[in-house]
């Protein structure tokens, strides 16, 4: 179980190194992307049951 575990955490290292390492390179993250969804979605939720989308 340990074995497959640490295989299938290093298979998910070995997927994404490239983004790992562009991190420490330029020091960016999808950060601003993520909380611009997060306002979008509670824009979404606020404006639940609007009949149309003017009213949106």
């Amino acid at each position: 179980m340990h074995l497959e575990n640490y295989l299938k955490s290093n298979n998910t290292i070995i997927h994404w190194f490239e983004e790992i390492i562009a991190y420490f390179d330029n020091g960016t993250t999808n950060g601003v992307v993520e909380g611009i969804n997060n306002k979008l979605k509670l824009i979404k939720r606020s404006s639940y049951g609007f009949r149309n989308f003017d009213n949106f």
